[in-house]
């Protein structure tokens, strides 16, 4: 879908299945522009789904007071990190955004308001996943004023894009710890080798446990499911947008899983795709998406 199509009113597009939702484990922003296991499966995984009509990504990296939405017609790459090489920050996705993609999803949510840009944690997948930058994409924020069973509500209201073409993206990491980041060997060139501390590794699964058993609500009350989640999760930011993703979940639809490995000790690249039973068996035979 072209820009111009993409501003045409609500009314005149042709409604579809609902898109699959995504959640990715984003890790290093190397992982933009390195080839290695984990972001050479996100380029697989956008060659199995459908091909979206736009991109509604919800990122750990933009928080803000209220919940925002951008809606520039051309948002700027933004480059929120430091320390990294030179050849990342000179890194450009000019995926368009839609100005009228926004406004509906501002009539969905009605309390929202207009932003502008995308940070690292949405470029960086969609750099690999969709390298034409072709896709219309737009960020919504994340509000930090609210709890997380506010932020799961919230995304229930975005289903309707679901059926409107609009991939749903959530981009994070289950277990996110830089304190308790273990690098071997030759540092960063070696983060993305597999290795968990034994908390990380207990909350990974438990989060799996409650993914495949529909337990949200416990997700969503995640500060109370023990020290391994404690340590895992030790600010929010990180972990919401899997609430977004999972939040979108209907009865009929399964979960299948890629990338389910530990990296530095204490972060967890795991991402799964939501979608209906046959379709996540086609993905299946198409691509390894199960537990490591």
């Amino acid at each position: 879908m072209n820009q111009k199509e993409m501003d045409k009113p609500a009314n005149t597009l042709n409604n579809s299945e609902p898109m699959p939702v995504l959640f990715i484990g984003h890790g290093s922003p190397m992982n933009a522009i390195e080839d290695n296991e984990f972001s050479m499966a996100w380029p697989q995984v956008a060659k199995i789904l459908p091909k979206p009509k736009a991109i509604l990504c919800i990122s750990a990296h933009w928080e803000t007071l209220g919940t925002w939405v951008t809606a520039m017609e051309t948002p700027r790459t933004i480059h929120d990190f430091g320390g990294f090489p030179q050849a990342l920050f000179e890194v450009q996705y000019s995926a368009p955004g839609s100005p009228w993609l926004a406004q509906e999803v501002k009539n969905i949510m009605k309390k929202i308001k207009v932003g502008l840009d995308q940070d690292y944690g949405c470029w960086s997948v969609l750099r690999q996943m969709f390298p034409a930058a072709n896709i219309p994409v737009l960020q919504l924020s994340l509000d930090y004023t609210k709890p997380a069973s506010d932020h799961y509500a919230l995304a229930k209201e975005l289903a309707p894009l679901r059926e409107m073409g609009v991939l749903i993206l959530g981009s994070g990491n289950m277990v996110h710890n830089l304190s308790r980041l273990v690098v071997k060997g030759n540092g960063l060139r070696d983060l993305n080798k597999s290795f968990g501390l034994d908390w990380a590794i207990e909350a990974n699964a438990l989060f799996k446990r409650l993914i495949n058993e529909n337990r949200h609500s416990e997700l969503a009350n995640y500060p109370s499911l023990g020290n391994a989640v404690q340590l895992a999760v030790p600010t929010p930011e990180h972990y919401l947008p899997l609430l977004y993703v999972l939040a979108l979940k209907q009865e009929n639809e399964t979960v299948s899983y890629f990338n389910d490995q530990i990296v530095g000790g204490s972060l967890a690249m795991t991402s799964l795709i939501i979608d209906d039973d046959l379709k996540n068996a086609q993905y299946a035979k198409q691509m390894p998406l199960g537990s490591n």
